[in-house]
């Protein structure tokens, strides 16, 4: 069913991603303490990220020469919107979604593919050579990240004989995604995480860049785009939970709270996964995307399509 309120809508979409990005924040600097030093107070934990962004808020954002500025307060906006579209397409429990559509697994794959375009305006309309090489690198890669993306979301979709989200879900009653294909959930993930260009597949906003399409950006500008970025993941591990941990299914608990349950799951993966895997070099994770995740991708489809069979 579609969420009859278009101000309840906007409300449960941006209630996810908030609390989601704020998820990620805590469990980033969670991890980075333990890594760094061993332990962990979790007081420490809850308020540095809100602390950090206090001070971004108050620090006077940076200019350069001939900007294009409508393009560079856009592309923030962009980012979120896609990864708010992404998210709608989501049931987050029993007749509870914003847009379960008939081509739910289209609209998010669409909507991913525009994060293309909002990392891209973001480093080009800062009229600096490092966001743009930031841009470009993006551009670079993102057939290698979108070309897996869509084939283990359609291998997903076969045993439900529908592109809907909430019918994949349900085709999981008996077995999970997860088990049924293998291969599917962590090719989904490295994907995810070069789209949202998160951890050892930050290559737009990598340091050896000096921030790459944030160089030029502070105060609240760079709020607003790390808020965006942390969006996208968020919506990654939301479609993952629904498309390969069964959704909203489980015991004892409502519906939401195992969505909630699976999709903190897959955040934490993804935070650990920056913390514990070195970044990797553009050219290399292109001939690796070519020759063996694509083609895993590929396996994973034949294989899903001959059980549907």
């Amino acid at each position: 069913m579609r969420w009859s309120s278009p101000l309840g809508a906007v409300v449960l979409v941006a209630g996810v991603l908030s609390a989601g990005a704020y998820v990620v924040a805590v469990l980033d600097v969670a991890l980075g303490r333990l890594t760094a030093a061993g332990h962990l107070r979790l007081r420490h934990a809850l308020r540095q990220p809100l602390d950090e962004t206090a001070l971004l808020l108050l620090t006077r954002p940076s200019r350069t020469e001939r900007p294009d500025a409508q393009a560079w307060a856009l592309a923030p906006a962009l980012l979120g919107a896609m990864a708010a579209a992404a998210v709608a397409t989501v049931p987050l429990g029993r007749g509870i979604a914003v847009a379960d559509v008939a081509d739910g697994i289209v609209l998010f794959g669409a909507a991913m593919a525009m994060v293309m375009v909002a990392v891209y305006l973001h480093g080009w309309s800062a009229n600096s050579p490092m966001p743009l090489l930031g841009g470009y690198r993006f551009i670079a890669l993102a057939l290698s990240y979108e070309m897996p993306l869509a084939l283990v979301l359609i291998a997903a979709a076969l045993p439900a004989e529908s592109l809907s989200v909430g019918a994949i879900v349900a085709s999981q009653h008996d077995l999970w995604n997860v088990v049924r294909q293998p291969l599917g959930l962590p090719l989904y993930l490295i994907a995810g995480a070069g789209l949202a260009f998160w951890g050892p597949l930050d290559t737009a906003d990598g340091p050896d860049l000096a921030g790459g399409t944030t160089a030029e950006v502070s105060g609240p500008s760079r709020v607003a785009w790390e808020l965006a970025r942390r969006f996208v993941l968020v919506a990654v591990a939301v479609m993952g939970a629904a498309v390969f941990l069964g959704g909203w299914q489980g015991p004892m608990l409502p519906g939401p709270a195992w969505m909630a349950l699976k999709t903190l799951v897959l955040l934490a993966g993804l935070v650990w996964m920056a913390h514990r895997v070195a970044r990797v070099r553009l050219e290399r994770f292109v001939v690796v995307a070519w020759t063996v995740l694509i083609p895993l991708a590929l396996v994973d489809v034949f294989v899903s399509g001959a059980i549907a069979l």
